[in-house]
């Protein structure tokens, strides 16, 4: 079996995605997710270009030694766009290998390792009682686990709350992304938000009970000692984890936050490769690893550093925004199910135009997600539905501080 085309596909039903899809000289085909959020028509370029040429005529069951020729014969590694092409390619041909097989891909990487995933929810507002019925609201959808986003006094707008102007508000079709030639530019106060949000949780934890698994993400935002500080004053509030306290770059930082805190640590949805993340695992720095398939080179190596993490207690909480295409979503799902060291699974459901376009056949039931038993991914692309939606540009919003800095979102 050769590959005898490699096309990419960019579409955009409620926001932008980039698929790649092979076919075999047999009629088989496999699709992968490129998506590099607001950045999505650097990937498309990439592979169109510089990756797509060079996979005519191989083998497609080959997956390892394409995914080490492309990592390793192009000389530039690792970045953002060099990997989500790659992982584009090995999503691919895993679902040609798992549609051959006739199997779904969890049975090729080692079988079922339980009944399905557990996964957690999204709730934010502007004050408690928005929170409080976001939170209900996501029970409601089975959801067991829920992160909590808080707007914070102060802060005129504050990216992962819904409620707010910049996003779209339905909990199906959440975008932080604004479709506009320039991001969106909003304020940020640590002080502000290192005072507001431990109240949150205590609010909560009051409300809910302490069988509720609770999360809060960080979004880099806090130098080591402020994230050191947040993570000791959310112990008595039992969190299921902290997420990106600190910007992710300096690995240094998580030994100091490690040093004030027992928070349980979450990191690594903007990590690349094992080469970002391995000094964290084996220092036992983090909890959690929160890379995702369509941002880390594919399913080959994120089952390869899961299986590394297990050495030492560390578990997966895979990134499962609305950035990733179902298509990659389910690609992490399969690795999910395969892994003993799964920990949870973030879980927000796409939007109605992009389900048409991305025919899916996993199920959510009683909070638990299962990849389905198709053989493959267990999803296809309907072209003809991706043609009707023309890439528009969109950019994620970034903060200032109130002197004019520009500071980390």
């Amino acid at each position: 079996m050769k590959i005898t085309e490699a096309k990419v596909i960019v579409t955009s039903p409620s926001r932008n995605f980039v698929t790649l899809k092979l076919t075999t000289d047999e009629g088989v085909t496999g699709i992968g997710d490129a998506t590099l959020n607001g950045r999505e028509l650097a990937v498309a370029t990439y592979l169109s270009d510089h990756v797509a040429p060079l996979l005519i005529d191989r083998d497609p069951a080959n997956i390892e030694d394409t995914w080490q020729f492309l990592y390793r014969s192009g000389y530039w590694r690792r970045g953002p766009v060099t990997m989500a092409a790659i992982a584009a390619v090995d999503m691919a041909l895993w679902d040609i290998k798992g549609k051959v097989a006739g199997m779904p891909v969890y049975q090729l990487l080692g079988g079922a390792s339980r009944r399905g995933l557990s996964t957690y929810g999204h709730a934010s507002g502007r004050d408690t009682e928005e929170i409080f019925d976001s939170i209900r609201s996501e029970q409601e959808h089975g959801y067991t686990a829920i992160r909590v986003q808080s707007s914070v006094p102060g802060i005129t707008a504050l990216y992962g709350v819904a409620a707010q102007p910049q996003a779209s508000g339905e909990r199906s079709d959440y975008q932080p992304a604004q479709r506009a030639a320039l991001p969106a530019e909003e304020d940020w106060d640590t002080r502000a938000y290192l005072r507001h949000i431990p109240s949150v949780f205590e609010a909560v934890r009051n409300e809910f009970g302490p069988e509720l698994s609770l999360l809060h993400d960080g979004h880099h935002r806090m130098t080591p000692i402020q994230a050191a500080k947040l993570g000791k004053s959310l112990e008595p509030y039992d969190l299921f984890w902290l997420e990106d306290c600190t910007p992710a770059e300096n690995q240094e930082a998580l030994r100091l936050v490690r040093q004030h805190t027992t928070q349980p640590l979450a990191i690594g949805k903007v990590f690349n490769t094992i080469w970002d993340i391995k000094d964290l695992i084996s220092e036992q720095l983090i909890d959690y690893v929160r890379c995702a398939s369509t941002h880390f080179g594919g399913i080959s190596p994120l089952k390869k550093v899961m299986d590394y993490a297990a050495m030492y207690q560390v578990k997966s909480g895979f990134h499962g925004s609305t950035d990733v295409s179902p298509v990659g979503f389910a690609a992490q799902l399969h690795v999910g199910m395969a892994i003993h060291n799964f920990g949870l699974q973030e879980y927000m459901p796409h939007s109605e135009k992009a389900s048409q376009v991305f025919r899916q056949h996993m199920t959510f039931e009683n909070g638990l997600l299962h990849p389905s038993d198709t053989p493959g991914l267990g999803v296809e692309i309907n072209e003809d539905e991706a043609e009707k939606y023309e890439y528009t540009t969109a950019h994620l919003p970034y903060n200032r501080l109130t002197d004019g800095t520009v500071h980390d979102r």
